[in-house]
């Protein structure tokens, strides 16, 4: 067996230090993605908020921690939503927790102050399976929606999701559920405010830029309305 000299171990440690360094300073690197969708209808858990929009991300992440901003905008109708929202999230081995701002056109971006704000701050949990997903979201202060006895409904929304591969094309079932009366959906009880069924085939161009194309069908089982969604995006 040969015996390696001092110098020899210096080296090896030198090398085995350095590859662990350049490891690390990867995994420690800041990634940032920006996209941006164009929608036929903007349809969030069940609920109709739009015709022909545009939704642009803009966000960075490091470690499992990341900082997003996403924004709604319809383009055929004055009177469609226009939305801002800031999310900062945490993911690790399937977990993932966050906090989400949403704001939407109406009062001043700067107004926070209680039963004035127009801003809504929504916590939520969730775990994914693999072949299973299911997240709980719930409102915790700002402009939220009012229960039946007119009091903050600290409206929640349990979302499960299934994801799986057919015919060359990425799928998604979903089910959403509301779990108590609030105005924020529209409902007077438990309710199931959202089912439904997408495809996705995602076009890679020059190895680099992603542009998903997509259609799905949306039934709210609670309000009797179906929807056929179709959209497109552009992300680095």
């Amino acid at each position: 067996m040969k015996t390696i000299s001092k110098r020899g171990s210096i080296i090896i440690g030198l090398v085995t230090l350095l590859s662990v360094s350049i490891t690390l300073s990867a995994q420690d690197k800041v990634e940032a993605n920006l996209g941006l969708d164009l929608v036929n209808q903007y349809i969030w858990r069940g609920q109709d908020l739009g015709n022909v929009s545009l939704q642009p991300t803009l966000g960075a992440s490091w470690k499992g921690l990341s900082l997003s901003a996403w924004g709604s905008v319809g383009i055929t109708r004055a009177e469609d939503t226009k939305e801002l929202d800031l999310t900062l999230s945490y993911s690790t081995k399937g977990f993932t927790v966050g906090l989400t701002d949403y704001w939407f056109s109406d009062g001043s971006y700067f107004q926070y102050k209680a039963h004035k704000t127009t801003h809504i701050w929504e916590g939520y949990i969730g775990y994914d399976f693999g072949f299973l997903s299911a997240t709980w979201y719930t409102n915790f202060a700002g402009d939220d929606g009012k229960n039946n006895s007119l009091k903050r409904a600290y409206s929640s929304y349990l979302e499960l999701i299934a994801p799986f591969t057919l015919a060359g094309l990425d799928w998604e079932g979903s089910v959403g559920i509301v779990p108590w009366a609030t105005t924020s959906y529209g409902t007077t009880g438990f309710a199931c405010t959202n089912v439904g069924l997408k495809a996705t085939k995602d076009f890679l161009i020059k190895e680099k830029y992603h542009l998903p194309v997509f259609v799905g069908l949306n039934a709210n089982p609670d309000s009797g309305k179906v929807y056929m969604l179709c959209g497109v995006g552009f992300s680095l």
